[in-house]
């Protein structure tokens, strides 16, 4: 039998659409307030555990909801405390999420979409392409799977997994409104970062929103030519339109946009490169972030370390901030570029 994907996802409601839902049932409003203190305050989305529920209601909810339609199918570690998990969907699709801990901070890193359609040409994520979207509730539910493995809920969430996220735009969204809501988790926007390819359409529709997230935009290279080496066609926008994008995202958000950046050997790591990719982030009032590449099986290489140094120090010399990313999961493939579909 064929998984149905007209259920809707219990972790997808908002307190407000729990109380319609449960007046459309017949049901006392304040069922709706229990359940929604069940779900964004202990982080519980089963209804059997939800004791203070009538065994007829929690029966109800079984029936009509996916609650859960995930679960943390298997775990990996690495000896710096990351771990990867693959979490298997409602329908027998996966995806995965990583666990970043520091002694200050818990990071997640969270997927979109099962597949990526952008097809990058250095990250694994991509390999097979877009298979679908993640609905709010997978995300959710993703999120929740984390705070349970974590024993906490994170300080920061970077929607820098599996896919393009703004290519599933409303979903995301939808996700990102229960994530901060004062009324739902609550986490503050600028604890939430969302990472895109630079889908240009995604960037000024998020920019609408006029929210306080993180914008992280992956550039790789800060010319057309180069760009075009590493993003394959439809999503390879020019690069002045997606400046003109991120500068609108940090009129309308306030934010300064984040400018990601993969170093590969002999393809955008030399110091006039390096020069270039300064002056465009002085330029458009953005922050860089230099992302040693990780290993994906694929022709392309990382830079040696001086190369790596050379190249950050360039970059600031020339009077950019700039970063660079500190690796975390890479033996558990659990590093930047390396998630990607788990096919059975």
């Amino acid at each position: 039998m064929k998984p149905d994907r007209k259920i809707p996802f219990l972790a997808g409601l908002s307190r407000r659409g729990l109380r319609e839902w449960m007046s459309s049932e017949g049901q006392p409003g304040y069922r709706g307030e229990q359940v929604a203190d069940w779900i964004f305050g202990r982080g519980v989305i089963q209804p059997e555990q939800m004791t203070n529920l009538p065994a007829s209601l929690r029966l109800l909810l079984q029936a009509r909801f996916h609650a859960p339609g995930s679960s943390v199918a298997e775990v990996s570690s690495s000896e710096d405390g990351t771990e990867k998990l693959l979490i298997e969907l409602f329908d027998g699709e996966s995806v995965e999420m990583v666990l970043i801990p520091s002694e200050e901070r818990q990071t997640f890193c969270l997927s979109t979409q099962v597949g990526c359609p952008v097809q990058c040409r250095f990250c694994a994520s991509g390999r097979d392409g877009l298979v679908r979207n993640l609905s709010a509730g997978e995300i959710i539910e993703e999120f929740l799977l984390g705070s349970e493995r974590a024993g906490r809920r994170p300080d920061n969430l970077v929607f820098m997994g599996i896919g393009e996220g703004l290519l599933n735009y409303n979903e995301l969204v939808k996700a990102l409104v229960l994530l901060s809501s004062p009324d739902e988790f609550g986490m503050s926007p600028r604890r939430i970062t969302v990472s895109t390819s630079g889908y240009v359409p995604g960037i000024l529709k998020f920019a609408e929103l006029e929210r306080e997230f993180n914008l992280a935009i992956s550039l790789h290279a800060p010319d057309d030519a180069t760009r075009s080496k590493l993003i394959p066609p439809p999503f390879c926008y020019p690069v002045a339109e997606i400046m003109a994008a991120a500068d609108r995202y940090r009129e309308l958000a306030g934010r300064m946009v984040t400018l990601e950046y993969t170093l590969l050997k002999g393809v955008n790591d030399s110091i006039p490169t390096a020069r270039k990719l300064a002056a465009l982030a002085r330029s458009h009032h953005a922050k860089v972030n230099l992302i040693p590449y990780n290993a994906t099986d694929t022709e392309f290489q990382r830079p040696e370390r001086r190369v790596i140094e050379a190249f950050a120090r360039t970059v600031e010399e020339e009077g950019a901030h700039v970063t660079v990313r500190v690796e975390r999961g890479a033996e558990s493939t659990a590093a930047c570029g390396q998630l990607r579909r788990q096919e059975g």
